[in-house]
């Protein structure tokens, strides 16, 4: 029987796309189709396309300049949609200018052969320090459990294909176990943890941002504690200073972290399956 199924099974991994980078897009496709149909995202539709068109003219225009016309635009792609999915603003203007800084940071904020920030991060910040008019909802997902295992799923089969499933896991347990101790500490009700497990938005940090392959320490070891300082200046911020944007401003301030632990725990550097982009 074994033998059997074992071509079929070999010919279903032959069709699977080889590149995470699709499975993400089909993803944060499904997530911002959600978003706007069931949660009645504040984004108008000329704004996510105003942002598609810049980040992948800017897309295009970096290749061309490195001498990569033929270069892929699928994290292009991701980062729009990221963008789309973060980041609001009251004007059209805002949506494809960071669409054009983060898609170029990949190209000038370079350490190692690497790109340094998360395009999506870094755009969501510049626009939050910035521009007026612009901010992040982390609120828009709720804490509705159902989504959150739909964010689960999705979000461990992306992490998986990439290899990079252990960032988001450490993540996670250390940003939960320090909200739970903090709520065996001050006694708080266990519904209080309970209402942290449905957070949309600490999911989809967990498994589509953190997670990025391109801007993550290479080796296992350091991935695992760059997560595990992420997640504590995270709690630090959202619990010790009562900041809003935990999330993306511990990522933003700990990613120049990355090439410090890439330097001390030397690895291969992770390569999208096909190469580049």
């Amino acid at each position: 029987m074994e033998l059997s199924l074992r071509p079929g099974i070999d010919a279903l991994r032959g069709a699977l796309p080889r590149d995470a980078r699709v499975f993400q897009i089909l993803f944060l496709a499904s997530l911002l189709s959600m978003g706007v149909l069931a949660r009645d995202f504040t984004l108008r539709w000329e704004q996510m396309a105003l942002t598609f068109a810049a980040g992948l003219m800017t897309q295009v225009y970096a290749l061309h300049r490195i001498g990569m016309p033929n270069g892929s635009y699928l994290s292009a792609v991701v980062t729009c949609f990221g963008l789309s999915i973060l980041l609001r603003a009251d004007s059209l203007w805002v949506h494809p200018l960071i669409a054009v800084i983060a898609i170029g940071s990949k190209f000038v904020l370079r350490v190692n052969g690497k790109h340094l920030y998360n395009p999506a991060n870094l755009g969501v910040m510049v626009a939050l320090i910035l521009l007026p008019g612009a901010w992040v909802s982390p609120g828009q997902w709720g804490h509705d459990l159902i989504a959150a295992a739909w964010f689960l799923m999705l979000g461990s089969v992306v992490t998986g294909h990439a290899r990079r499933w252990d960032v988001s896991w450490m993540f996670l347990g250390c940003f939960l176990g320090m909200v739970a101790l903090r709520m065996l500490v001050l006694g708080q009700n266990p519904w209080v943890f309970v209402h942290q497990l449905g957070n949309g938005a600490l999911l989809l940090f967990a498994f589509f941002m953190i997670s990025d392959p391109m801007t993550i320490p290479n080796d296992r070891r350091a991935r695992l504690l760059y997560a595990a300082i992420v997640a504590a200046f995270a709690i630090f911020w959202q619990y010790g200073l009562f900041k809003p944007n935990a999330l993306v401003w511990a990522l933003f301030l700990c990613t120049p972290l990355v090439p410090l632990l890439d330097r001390l725990w030397k690895a291969q550097k992770f390569q999208w399956r096909p190469a580049t982009g």
